[in-house]
């Protein structure tokens, strides 16, 4: 179900490194390298096919850009949430 503007924005407070606009969530991690970059982006994709959820995202040799939601509801759900808890704790491994 997709959630309002509100609860986003609620949900976010726990979320700071991550932005809400153009009907999705939002964030970039910076790497100290490509390895460290693409070494976190596979640990990532474990997660994503765990969840059945998969992210729009872009790197740029040290730089990840993640967007989130969920296509099937035309914006952000729980499970957007879920999958953003989850890159955040291994981008927190990471460093």
């Amino acid at each position: 179900m997709k959630l309002d503007d509100d609860t986003i924005e609620r949900k976010l407070l726990q979320l700071p490194e991550w932005d809400y606009y153009e009907n999705a969530i939002h964030t970039e991690y910076e790497f100290d390298n490509f390895k460290d970059c693409f070494s976190a982006m596979s640990r990532i994709a474990f997660e994503c096919e765990a969840l059945n959820h998969h992210p729009n995202w872009s790197n740029t040799y040290n730089i990840l850009k993640i967007t989130l939601s969920t296509h099937d509801e035309d914006g952000v759900t729980i499970k957007d949430f879920k999958l953003a808890e989850a890159i955040e704790a291994i981008v927190e491994e990471e460093d």
